[in-house]
């Protein structure tokens, strides 16, 4: 998810051209690039929608950004990334995801990001209500200022945890489960630039690299989200997982903006042991996953402070994992 820009120092949204995030985020006053060259100074950014954004340069201010998602299957890819049809009954969610971010000084921000699921598969089971998810936390630093003159880039560096605050073990079922049950430390390195086309038209361009690993087990009852069954007992651990992707983000005028991001995702195997109801022992490593996304969208910009993206991410290569289409919204807003 991302997050919004215009434009300042080390900042995510000022009024130029600019803003950076980390899996949603907010036209903020992030590490921004004022511009390659000559940076179009009234272009205003809500973000792309997978992107994310660095530091908030303004001490003090605070962004929100909620956004609205829902995912529908449309076929899986095999081990070797063949394409084939959707597994039935299918896997459907609506997500509400927001970020929140504060500034703490110009070049350091942290991060905090909430999580509500609710899932089901059709002419099966439904999450018991809407499930609040793992919570990650994470600290923000812009260690590279933009220098437009000596085309500079920001860079920003993430380092945070996930803490495991979803629902995992002894589940009423397993569309209840969505959460690890492991503590995860994440980081995350990211680029933001911006550059003047002819015609003033203003292109923001965002690379990011995050990487994903457990630093604990979870203890494991009954049915879990790692796929367990009644009378199961035994422990967890996730599997190493991260991201890289770019965004592109093009100025049609001050306030429209066309985005489109490119990511790809990985997760190594991850690992379950302990015993079964009839007392056998379970030693089961899981599959290692892969996907492509392209994520195009559309934003608004009613100020340098408001904001609205619409647009989706559509899954179109991978292996082990499922293909399918997550239209999202977000509203972001700095206040």
């Amino acid at each position: 998810m991302h997050a919004r820009s215009s434009t300042t120092m080390c900042g995510l949204r000022a009024a130029t051209s600019q803003r950076a995030h980390v899996w949603m985020g907010g036209r903020v006053f992030a590490c921004l690039m004022a511009g390659m060259g000559t940076a179009h100074a009234q272009q205003w950014y809500t973000g792309s929608l997978v992107s994310p954004s660095g530091v908030m340069s303004r001490p003090g201010a605070l962004n929100v950004e909620p956004y609205y998602s829902y995912s529908q299957p449309l076929g899986t890819f095999d081990t070797q990334g063949a394409a084939g049809p959707a597994r039935h009954p299918m896997q459907r969610m609506f997500a509400n995801s927001t970020l929140w971010k504060y500034g703490i000084t110009k070049d350091f921000s942290i991060q905090m990001h909430t999580v509500i699921n609710y899932g089901w598969k059709n002419g099966t089971d439904h999450s018991h209500g809407p499930k609040f998810g793992d919570f990650p936390v994470d600290l923000i630093y812009c260690f590279v200022r933009p220098d437009p003159a000596r085309y500079i880039p920001a860079f920003n560096l993430f380092a945070g945890m996930i803490f495991p605050t979803g629902d995992y073990s002894h589940l009423g079922h397993a569309q209840d489960g969505i959460g690890t049950g492991a503590y995860v430390f994440r980081v995350a390195l990211t680029e933001q630039s911006t550059y003047t086309l002819p015609g003033n038209h203003a292109l923001r361009l965002r690379m990011w690299n995050w990487f994903r690993r457990a630093v604990s087990s979870a203890a494991l009852q009954d049915v879990t989200s790692y796929g367990t069954t009644q009378g199961f007992r035994g422990r967890g651990r996730p599997g190493m997982s991260g991201e890289a992707g770019f965004s592109l983000e093009y100025g049609i005028t001050r306030k429209w903006v066309l985005a489109t991001d490119v990511a790809y995702d990985w997760a190594n195997r991850s690992y379950i042991h302990g015993r079964n109801a009839g007392g056998q022992v379970v030693n089961r490593v899981g599959s290692a996953s892969g996907d492509w996304q392209v994520a195009p969208a559309v934003e608004y910009n009613w100020n340098a402070r408001w904001g609205v993206i619409a647009g989706s991410s559509f899954y179109y290569a991978g292996h082990n994992k499922s293909s399918q289409v997550s239209p999202q919204l977000a509203i972001n807003a700095i206040f």
